[in-house]
């Protein structure tokens, strides 16, 4: 993945990108006084708080990466999932249903999830709800399709 453009965002995209965050994730994020860009790369387009990829524009909203995931832990949109399916999702394996101890009860078939581990509550990948969050823990199948995860392109990123 190569970076094509770089921009600092103006202060009215600011505004309405943390005006955005706030909303989809609440009190927990702060992105006042920090440098906010615009990166696009030949693949998807970012925003990088200081310098490093903390959100991404995925269908014309914008979430965080399993970096800012990380950074952020963010309370809404999560799937817990149990120490067995750890080593398959840091691979790029969509998440089964078998695997998940809990989930947000708001998650709707088709929002974008964060997808964490249960014993640090660490980020392991973003991915796409196939299911309704409050029918995933322990149903057969694929409960969450993998959009990012550790140690992908993504993740991988320069932060030059």
């Amino acid at each position: 993945m190569k970076i094509k453009t770089r921009n600092v965002l103006r202060k009215t995209d600011e505004k309405a990108l943390i005006n955005d965050i706030e909303e989809a994730f609440g009190d927990a994020v702060d992105f006042r006084n920090r440098k906010l860009e615009l990166v696009e790369t030949d693949e998807a387009e970012f925003i990088f708080v200081d310098g490093e990829p903390i959100l991404f524009r995925i269908e014309g909203k914008i979430f965080p990466t399993v970096r800012g995931a990380l950074k952020l832990a963010p309370t809404r949109r999560r799937v817990v999932v149990d120490p067995g399916a750890v080593k398959f999702l840091i691979n790029g394996a969509d998440v089964m249903g078998p695997g998940i101890i809990e989930a947000d009860p708001d998650i709707r078939e088709g929002d974008l999830v964060i997808v964490v581990e249960k014993a640090h509550g660490k980020a392991l990948a973003i991915g796409r709800a196939l299911i309704p969050g409050k029918d995933m823990p322990g149903r057969s199948g694929k409960a969450v399709k993998s959009v990012h995860y550790v140690g992908d392109e993504l993740w991988n990123l320069e932060q030059k």
